[in-house]
């Protein structure tokens, strides 16, 4: 790219370095670079003909552009303007407004109520909050209302991943079962059978990645839910809102202390920073879930309150232990649904024996005891499908979450070893090449001919109709694939990325933490993953990696929020 371009020999050496910075931020998720002092005002000489300013990109391509303080690859920047452009459309877009006065009193929360009024009087609306501050349960109720309100209304929900998109659907039927909503006849048997999808589904975007429904044939809804939208990346947002048709209600629902997406963009934190669009965003506050001196809410909120990133390591543990859990060693937990959270943190010591990683592999397997029973019950009953629903609620039960792939604690090492676990305690079980009874699996890509999308996770039973064959159940998707039929590159799916974890939730989650991630480390990340747990969260912890991860806050480069500033409203 350089060799053919009008940059002075003498500047491509410094040329190179600014383009590898840009590249290495992309990688990171970061659409854009800012300015950094040494080429503040020199990018166009050091880049020459291959940089234009965001005036010039409006009418002709070039692989870079700058924007006042940003400096981008062009696809960004352009991503970056048309998501601008449909968020002020939707901003500007008048829609018949809702009468809610006979409805104020399904919701008692004034947060909650503010969020109903939002929705029933415009188009754009961004409701965040953290675990158990209602979202679903608000959601429910204003759809019931808009389900009142509008004859034959038309709702699509959906969510970034496959298992946010189940776990959606779970929480949503419970709402919508409310008693209260159905004697008041809100809720109709379309809504209580209403369908969740993952967002590529409901685009129909096909292997090229080109979508079926877009500007010029716009989805055919009155109301589209996305659930976990901090999920949302700058490409997939984008698609979203260009299909977005005229006089529909578009609700985010997310938490902006989680993760953000794996890919480029930081977009729902991005559109809270938004001036113009504080009247699009309300916030929940009051969490049910983690009542006051619930363990694991306590937590969250140590995570969020720390803002000092230069805190002694001694210092901000002994805050934690003193805070919230002194450290000592795992031990089994026995789930009960009255139980009172529980947390429990062991350091990991700076070197680690071969000996003792055993040890460490059997504390983290004790969460699978239950999976591993329901497994054996399953074989003894001569694998019956009537015990296949306990399998697949104790497997759900637990997950072990991880930050790094490779390691003694990566993603690879804890499934071999918790797959060892499982075939020397469940007996029957023989594999078969790679296949097992009982190995639960996620898909790592969406396959369009099998109907599955990156993130579904399955687990794997005795074919029902074939001997000597396996069968992969898939309850996001409630559908059934051959194990023949699924690709070599499926994932064992006992232990999870901490990312690949978001949208999911489980009653104990085990963290694992060891010095090899700890470049990775993060608030968002740790609160992600103890976040997952409803219950129990076991925390198995370098304390130089722990300590990384509660005082480093991530925060993505993005000209998205400038650009909706500078934009002028009618």
């Amino acid at each position: 790219m350089l060799q053919h371009s009008s940059i002075r020999p003498e500047l491509k050496e410094t040329s190179s370095k600014l383009i590898q910075d840009l590249m290495l931020a992309s990688m990171q998720g970061d659409s854009c670079l800012k300015k950094a002092e040494q080429w503040a005002d020199a990018s166009s000489t050091l880049l020459g003909d291959l940089v234009i300013d965001d005036t010039q990109a409006m009418h002709q391509v070039a692989p870079f552009v700058v924007d006042e303080q940003y400096f981008y690859l062009y696809r960004y920047w352009k991503l970056e303007q048309r998501l601008a452009t449909q968020i002020q459309r939707l901003k500007q877009q008048n829609i018949e407004p809702v009468d809610i006065i006979a409805f104020e009193h399904l919701l008692e929360d004034p947060f909650q109520k503010a969020a109903l009024t939002m929705v029933a009087s415009q188009t754009l609306n961004i409701i965040t909050g953290g675990p158990g501050t209602g979202k679903t349960y608000t959601l429910a109720r204003i759809i019931a209302v808009l389900n009142q309100a509008i004859p034959d209304l038309r709702v699509a929900m959906a969510a970034p991943t496959g298992k946010a998109a189940q776990r959606m659907k779970e929480a949503l039927q419970g709402s919508l079962n409310d008693p209260k909503l159905n004697q008041m006849g809100l809720i109709s048997d379309r809504l209580k059978n209403q369908d969740t999808l993952t967002i590529h589904r409901l685009l129909g975007l096909g292997n090229q990645a080109t979508p079926r429904f877009h500007q010029k044939q716009p989805l055919a809804y009155d109301v589209i839910v996305i659930d976990e939208a901090s999920m949302l990346d700058l490409n997939l947002a984008t698609l979203l809102l260009e299909a977005v048709p005229e006089h529909c209600r578009l609700i985010l629902l997310g938490d902006a202390n989680q993760l953000a997406s794996v890919d480029v963009g930081s977009v729902l934190a991005d559109l809270q920073q938004v001036q113009m669009l504080k009247d699009n965003h309300v916030n929940l506050v009051t969490s049910r879930r983690f009542r006051d001196g619930a363990l694991i809410g306590d937590m969250a909120k140590f995570i969020q309150a720390q803002h000092d990133s230069n805190v002694q390591t001694e210092k901000l543990l002994s805050a934690f232990e003193q805070q919230i859990v002194h450290a000592g060693e795992l031990k089994p937990i026995a789930l009960s649904q009255s139980m009172d959270d529980v947390i429990q943190l062991e350091y990991l010591p700076e070197k680690i024996q071969a000996s003792a990683l055993k040890d460490y592999y059997q504390k983290l397997s004790w969460g699978f005891q239950s999976y591993f029973s329901a497994l054996a019950q399953y074989i003894e009953q001569d694998y019956a499908e009537t015990a296949i629903a306990e399998v697949l609620s104790a497997f759900d039960r637990y997950r072990i979450l991880t930050a790094i792939r490779h390691g003694v604690f990566g993603l690879q090492q804890l499934n071999f070893e918790m797959q060892k676990t499982l075939l020397s305690q469940v007996s029957n079980v023989i594999p078969q090449g790679d296949w097992y009874i009982g190995r639960p699996v996620m898909m790592t890509y969406n396959d369009y001919q099998l109907g599955l999308s990156n993130g579904d996770i399955g687990v794997c039973f005795k074919h029902r109709s074939q001997a000597h064959q396996f069968e992969v159940f898939f309850p996001s998707l409630n559908k059934w694939v051959p194990a023949t039929r699924l690709p070599k590159s499926i994932q064992t799916a006992f232990a999870l990325t901490i990312h690949k974890s978001q949208g999911s939730e489980f009653n104990h989650t085990a963290v694992v933490l060891d010095q090899a991630a700890t470049k990775l480390l993060s608030q968002e990340l740790i609160y992600t993953a103890i976040t997952r747990a409803k219950s129990v969260v076991s925390l198995l912890v370098s304390p130089e990696a722990f300590a990384q991860s509660l005082r480093i806050k991530t925060t993505r480069s993005s000209g998205l929020s400038n650009k909706m500033n500078k934009i002028s409203l009618i």
